[in-house]
């Protein structure tokens, strides 16, 4: 049982990996069984169709970011602490080029052309994290250490889309330090210390 447990992690690694490169069409079952080592009909015994492999994909990855997030509020109290543990993730994720671009922000980027199911799972990995920092934000003004110029709601929605839009840069220009410094200057505009 574990051999297939590891085969069907190795098929959503590989995936993963792909999707960062090149999006939901930039790769096939076959190219996936040539890293993985396998034939296309065992990733289609897992994975039935690539909407289903992606799906799952999705669903698993907003799963380990509810987790991470849940992970920051348990270690990290104060909400300023919590957006520089948030961005700091990322900016090593970028540096280090283990995950160079967040998977549903390419996938967003698709959305017209996703299947239903893996638009749908997209679209709920962006209201975890739209929530999460909308609470982020309500706590950090009623604490008096964030300055917000609109409600807390729009404030998460312009937040999140800085992060991608700084990933997008840093991809765009070849530079990782991109992303520190759009997102070290949107820190600065929301600290009420600033």
């Amino acid at each position: 049982m574990s051999n297939l447990s590891n085969t069907s992690d190795q098929i959503l690694q590989q995936a993963r990996t792909l999707i960062v490169a090149g999006g939901y069409n930039g790769f096939s079952y076959a190219d996936i069984a040539k890293v993985v080592g396998i034939r296309n009909a065992s990733i289609h015994h897992h994975f039935p169709s690539k909407a289903d492999l992606v799906r799952t994909l999705v669903a698993r990855y907003r799963q380990e970011a509810e987790t991470g997030l849940a992970e920051l509020e348990r270690h990290i109290g104060d909400p300023m602490g919590q957006l520089r543990a948030y961005l700091a993730y990322w900016e090593a994720c970028i540096l280090d080029n283990t995950a160079s671009f967040c998977v549903c922000a390419l996938l967003a980027g698709e959305a017209p052309l996703l299947p239903d199911e893996v638009r749908l799972e997209v679209k709920a990995h962006f209201r975890t994290l739209s929530a999460w920092l909308t609470r982020v934000m309500e706590r950090g003004a009623k604490q008096d250490v964030l300055s917000l110029s609109a409600t807390p709601e729009a404030e998460a929605e312009a937040f999140l889309a800085t992060v991608h839009g700084a990933m997008l840069s840093a991809r765009a220009y070849g530079n990782p330090q991109i992303f520190s410094t759009v997102t070290g200057t949107l820190l600065q505009r929301i600290s009420s210390k600033a």
